[in-house]
């Protein structure tokens, strides 16, 4: 493929297949599965777009650096294009197309009507301060002013990023238009249009779409054992919703280490000790591991919610948990999928667990867009209801196609998008 040439990587493996590699091969499974148009095919192979623009930005010792930008945009078919902006030094273009390409999928998935993109600055935010990140992001968004906007492509915060990235691209966006567009970006303040429940959004689609595949074993989650690699926005979220709803979180991780309990770690206790120590590791009461560690411990559900490429050939037959819930982006490789397929290992992908996020955040694009805003009841409920729609979707067809509930959920989003392709016909 184009895009994945772009791209230079070290293989850990021999077996090492590239992000968007990957995403292409589960993309030609559907297609195997809907007997798809080779002509439709080769169009979903393909983002529509990948903008790549230089940022000078003024550091503050003076001294001016060059930045790239990026912005891949992979198909428009249902409407504008919509995903984060990533500000992590494993930023490349390979990666970005990747991830705008399965959130294609998971906008069609959930009966959203959004297209897939994704963007981002290979940088590492600790190392600049607050007024260079300001003006970078300002820059940044400076330069894509005409491949963005609410009926465009709304961006929205990821790795990197939050709501005070997506306030700042919103007031650029906004003094360019010369009035106020809320829906310019999703994840902004509510000051200034963002939606309530937004910060707790996909850690709660986790929370939602693990409860209801327990539910179809016949189980709750009232004392189901949990690890969740990652405590950040998204694992934080779904340790906290978990906790509340009775699951036994045994061990969490972030970037310096992770801890363990076999009785379970009390989750509030544990947020407060992160917000003064700003890590899990040195919690009181519980034991140190490792974020390898974390991933084969004996439990009911893992929850995968940091990086990219965590369970891999080399450890997914080491895996003890009964059901896999992938809250971050793709962090099962390629043959780690076939292997826990094989061994009887239920995993909830991506697309369908972590979409609480975009849930969220096309409801807050929707609040703007009329400028009627809703309480977080409502909030919660409209999500709830997408997703838990989706999961029984995807079951369903998973049953009646013995398939897995990934190329289940695949075949649907890649069905979707592919039909509206052939129902709007190919422009000349």
């Amino acid at each position: 493929m184009v895009v994945s040439s772009q791209v230079t990587t070290t293989s850990p493996t021999p077996a090492y297949i590239c992000p968007f590699d990957r995403t292409c091969s589960y993309l030609n499974q559907a297609a195997g599965e809907l007997a798809m148009d080779p002509n439709i095919l080769v169009i979903l192979e393909h983002p529509r777009k990948v903008v790549t623009v230089s940022i000078p930005v003024k550091l503050d010792n003076g001294k001016v650096q060059i930045l790239a930008g990026h912005r891949v945009q992979h198909c428009d078919v249902l409407g504008p294009y919509k995903g984060g902006t990533r500000y992590h030094p494993t930023v490349n273009l390979g990666e970005l197309s990747a991830l705008a390409m399965l959130m294609t999928w998971k906008c069609a998935l959930l009966g959203i009507p959004y297209g897939g993109a994704k963007g981002g600055i290979a940088i590492d935010p600790a190392q600049y301060s607050l007024g260079e990140l300001e003006r970078l992001t300002r820059r940044y968004t400076s330069e894509l002013i005409k491949d963005i906007g609410p009926a465009i492509d709304i961006p929205a915060p990821d790795i990197g990023t939050s709501s005070r990235e997506m306030a700042w691209m919103m007031d650029t966006y906004s003094m360019n238009m010369g009035h106020a567009v809320l829906g310019v970006v999703t994840g902004k303040p509510l000051s200034i249009g963002g939606s309530k429940g937004r910060d707790m959004a996909t850690g709660r689609g986790v929370m939602i779409t693990v409860r209801e595949a327990l539910l179809e074993k016949g189980q709750t989650l009232e004392g189901v054992t949990i690890a969740i690699q990652g405590f950040g926005k998204v694992g934080g979220a779904a340790a906290q919703l978990l906790h509340e709803a009775g699951a036994n979180i045994i061990a969490v991780s972030d970037a310096f280490g992770g801890v363990f309990a076999d009785h379970g770690l009390d989750i509030p206790a544990l947020q407060s000790h992160v917000n003064n120590q700003k890590t899990v590791v040195g919690f009181p009461g519980s034991d140190s591991i490792s974020n390898a560690e974390l991933l084969t411990l004996p439990c009911d559900v893992l929850i995968p919610a940091a990086l990219e490429d965590q369970i891999t050939e080399d450890n997914a037959d080491r895996i003890q948990a009964k059901l896999v819930a992938e809250a971050a982006n793709a962090p099962i490789t390629l043959i780690a999928d076939q292997i826990l397929e094989r061994r009887g290992i239920t995993v909830l992908p991506d697309i369908l667990a972590n979409a609480g996020g975009v849930v969220v955040s096309y409801l807050e694009w929707v609040q703007g867009q009329s400028f009627l805003f809703w309480d977080e009841k409502r909030v919660n409920r409209e999500m709830e209801k997408l997703l838990r729609s989706a999961y029984h979707r995807v079951s369903q067809h998973s049953q009646q196609r013995s398939v897995s509930l990934r190329l289940a959920a695949y075949t649907l989003g890649v069905g979707r998008v592919a039909q509206a392709i052939k129902d709007r016909g190919l422009y000349p």
